[in-house]
């Protein structure tokens, strides 16, 4: 069975990159133009330039749609992990030390899960593997087979 897991854990990666870049996208999308809801829930947007919010927004924004396609995926993540745990830090934590009472959870699991991405890279479906091999680049499938 580990076998056949192995097989398709880059499409695993991908699909996961994907649904995490969408979700993350889509906050930033809210915050900046009061679509899917808007920023509070009422429609509204974020007045530009407000620290931290709007700029959190457009980190939202962009480093999720680059990890949605796939492009940039490893420094995107990184930036929207970095982003997400300033967020947990200064915004949620000081009201309380457990993320289930500080109203934390999304900000702690989207920092993991784009840290996760930082180590993993795009998986299958992204924009950096098909770059890797149309460059006749190695990806990180092929590299990480070590003969004995």
């Amino acid at each position: 069975m580990s076998a056949r897991l192995d097989i398709a854990q880059p499409y695993a990666i991908g699909l996961f990159r994907i649904v995490v870049g969408l979700l993350f996208a889509c906050h930033g999308a809210a915050s900046l133009f009061g679509i899917l809801g808007g920023a509070r829930g009422n429609g509204s947007t974020l007045e530009a330039g407000t620290w931290p919010g709007w700029y959190a927004a457009v980190i939202q924004l962009v480093c999720g749609s680059l990890v949605l396609l796939g492009l940039g995926t490893r420094a995107a993540a990184l930036l929207a992990s970095g982003s997400m745990a300033y967020a947990y830090f200064k915004v949620h934590q000081p009201g309380a030390l457990w993320p289930l009472e500080n109203g934390g959870e999304a900000s702690a699991m989207f920092c993991w899960a784009f840290l996760l991405l930082a180590f993993t890279g795009s998986g299958a479906l992204g924009v950096d593997r098909l770059l890797a091999q149309r460059g006749g680049e190695p990806t990180a499938q092929q590299t990480s087979t070590v003969a004995v």
